[in-house]
């Protein structure tokens, strides 16, 4: 390992990059045997702002005496840098400029090595170039079980340093309490950590993210927030998607609590999403209350849909502010059944000229059914009687459909039929 470089404490190391890229830097340089010439670059390991120029040297030193740095040259990460970056201030030190540096290619160090003659390596250098952490931001926390509570963040505007950064969450109790730092991390993604236990109720907390490297460190705002206001809950399981008898226009959804719900007495409020099979569009019902079933209605008939729920806890322990909505639940499919009645063109009998479509009360109808059709059925208000209405026009389609098939659509005495269209 190079002189000069600090061991990592265990805290640091947990959230070092992977090994491999860290010993690529180390260990680039090892030492020479005894009796060799070996040279001693300067400085060692510098740190350097993206755009900045290094001016470096690569001094030889041997037993016995008499090395010199004739046909010395210098690599960057394997590559033989061209002769015209380097010059011989003396005998024994050869020296290297590179102007306008760009970031570093790996965090742990890009390598920069001096040779010998023959290619041996004589001295090594871990060459670091990046940006000082920017400001985190974006902070938001939640808790499953009111004991835990997990937080992710963004890095900041740009996020890249090319610097390896360390990411540390703080917390403390609003009012009093010490100082505490958060150790689980990535349990959601790059830049989040998970707080297992031994957190209070009724007592707001401060969260904030501070961000270090070897250029700086830059600290988030201050989160305030209190366990009970940020609960929420696992999807809802077991959903279930199925038809509604013969009707091709509705679908019935049910599902089962969260255990939490359960659990720790929480009430919940639900959502419905659902788009068509080939579209990735999502048509989003709110009204859906605490209960664990609904009935889309309005749908296309013959249609694959695809239906996710979700919930929200609320009232937890009298608190009024809702909670956090969880995912969504897995994709549950099905389909709507395909319509028997016959589309344009089929035959349906058309209104003679100068005769009105509608009166008041086909009107009224059409308004009503018109205000069903763009809402799901999600109260708690019995379906028989609206079911029992759709059979028999179903079934009325149905009549009318074979008489029409026969010719008989006009009666005998000349007096024309009330026709409902086929879409109200």
């Amino acid at each position: 390992m190079l002189a000069g470089r600090p061991r990592p404490s265990a805290q640091s190391a947990r959230r070092t990059p992977p090994l491999p890229l860290l010993l690529l830097c180390v260990l680039g340089a090892p030492r020479a045997e005894s009796g060799a010439h070996t040279a001693v670059i300067s400085p060692q390991d510098p740190t350097l702002l993206i755009g900045s120029s290094l001016q470096a040297t690569c001094s030889v030193h041997g037993d016995p005496p008499g090395a010199t740095a004739e046909g010395l040259y210098w690599t960057l990460n394997g590559r033989r840098l061209p002769s015209e970056h380097s010059r011989m201030l003396n005998a024994s030190t050869l020296a290297l400029v590179l102007a306008n540096l760009n970031g570093s290619r790996q965090q742990s160090g890009d390598n920069l090595v001096c040779h010998a003659r023959d290619g041996s390596i004589l001295a090594g250098s871990c060459l670091y170039v990046g940006l000082p952490p920017e400001k985190p931001f974006n902070i938001s926390c939640w808790s499953k079980n009111m004991k835990d509570l997990t937080c992710r963040w963004t890095p900041g505007a740009h996020g890249e340093t090319f610097l390896h950064t360390n990411y540390s969450l703080k917390y403390k109790l609003r009012w009093y309490g010490q100082d505490n730092t958060c150790e689980e991390y990535h349990t959601v993604g790059p830049h989040s950590c998970h707080i297992p236990k031994d957190l209070a109720l009724f007592t707001p907390y401060e969260i904030w993210v501070e961000a270090t490297n070897r250029l700086g460190s830059a600290r988030s705002d201050v989160l305030t927030l209190d366990i009970l206001d940020v609960v929420t809950t696992d999807p809802p399981p077991d959903v279930h998607v199925s038809r509604v008898g013969g009707l091709e226009d509705q679908l019935s959804v049910r599902w089962v609590s969260p255990p939490a719900l359960k659990d720790f007495l929480f009430q919940a409020k639900y959502q419905i999403r659902y788009r068509v099979e080939d579209s990735v569009d999502w048509k989003v019902v709110d009204d859906v209350s605490n209960q664990t079933s609904c009935r889309l209605a309005g749908l296309k008939p013959g249609t694959v849909y695809f239906v996710q729920v979700r919930c929200n806890p609320f009232g937890i322990y009298g608190s009024k502010k809702a909670g956090i909505w969880s995912e969504w639940s897995h994709p549950t499919a099905a389909s709507t059944p395909r319509s028997e009645r016959p589309g344009p063109g089929g035959g349906a009998c058309e209104p003679r000229g100068g005769e009105p479509s509608s009166g008041p009360v086909r009107r009224e109808l059409k308004q009503f059914l018109g205000w069903l059709k763009k809402h799901a059925y999600c109260s708690n208000l019995s379906f028989r009687l609206y079911d029992q209405w759709r059979a028999w026009m179903q079934k009325s389609h149905k009549t009318r459909n074979q008489h029409r098939t026969r010719g008989s659509c006009p009666r005998a005495d000349g007096v024309r039929r009330e026709v409902l269209p086929d879409k109200l």
